[in-house]
C-alpha cells in the first residue's frame, strides 16, 4: 500500500484551499519565489529557502512549515525550508496549536524560554525542527538560498543578508495584534490558511 504524501488531516486542509482567491497583484509578488524554485529545479540544484521575520515566532514558522509540506505534497525534490529572525525570541505557542489543528503532529523536544518542537507532516519524512533563531544561526544555510522577507520591519532592518542568492519580499499581516483576545485562534487560523494557500499556488506552478 502506498504511503500517503502527507497526513490525511493535512491533505483535507490542502484540498480545501483555493488558489483562485489569490489576487493577480499578489501572484505577481509570489512570482519571484516561483522563478527561484523553477530555476533551481531546471538546473538540478538544491532548493534552500529561508523565511525571515523580525522575531522568528509566527509568520516565518508558518511559512517554513507550509512550504516544506507543499514541496512534499507536490513531490518536488531537494527542497529544504528554514526560518530565522533579526532577533531570537520563541515560537509562539498559538502557532504550534494552529498547526496541530491542521493535522501536523507536534512534540516538544525541549522546554525553556525558547522551546524546540518536532513538527511532522508525513509518516516517513524527517520532522521540521521549530524554534526561534537569528537568521544567521548555525542551523540555517550560509549560502545558495533565497531569503524570503515576511515583514517590512525585517526587510528594512536587514539591508544585506550574507549568502542569500536572492531576496524576495512576501509580507503578511502579523496575527500578534490579536494575541490574548477572543479572536486569537480565528486570526491565527486565518493567517495560516492564507500562507498555506499562497504556498500551494507557488509549488503548483513548478514543473519538475
Amino acid at each position: 500500500m502506498t504511503e500517503p504524501l502527507v497526513f490525511s488531516a493535512i491533505e483535507t486542509v490542502i484540498k480545501a484551499l483555493n488558489s483562485n482567491t489569490i489576487p493577480e497583484q499578489r501572484k505577481t509578488v509570489l512570482q519571484p519565489l516561483v522563478d527561484f524554485i523553477q530555476h533551481k529545479i531546471s538546473n538540478g540544484q538544491q532548493i534552500r529557502i529561508n523565511f525571515i521575520c523580525t522575531h522568528n515566532s509566527r509568520r516565518s514558522h508558518l511559512s517554513q512549515v507550509w512550504a516544506q509540506t507543499m514541496a512534499h505534497y507536490f513531490s518536488i525534490q531537494n527542497v529544504v525550508c528554514y526560518s530565522g529572525g533579526t532577533e531570537a525570541t520563541a515560537l509562539f505557542p498559538m502557532v504550534a496549536k494552529t498547526l496541530q489543528n491542521s493535522g501536523f503532529q507536534i512534540d516538544t523536544i525541549a522546554e525553556g524560554n525558547n522551546p524546540i518542537y518536532s513538527i511532522k507532516y508525513a509518516t516517513n519524512e524527517h520532522p521540521i525542527i521549530g524554534f526561534s533563531k537569528k537568521l544567521d544561526d548555525s542551523f540555517n544555510p550560509t549560502a545558495e538560498f533565497a531569503a524570503v522577507m515576511m515583514c517590512s520591519q525585517a526587510d528594512g532592518a536587514c539591508p544585506f543578508i550574507a549568502g542569500a542568492e536572492q531576496r524576495i519580499p512576501i509580507t503578511f499581516e502579523d496575527p500578534e495584534e490579536f494575541d490574548h483576545t477572543p479572536q486569537q485562534a480565528e486570526k491565527y487560523e486565518e493567517r495560516s490558511l492564507q500562507i498555506a494557500t499562497e504556498l500551494f499556488y507557488v509549488f503548483s506552478q513548478i514543473n519538475s
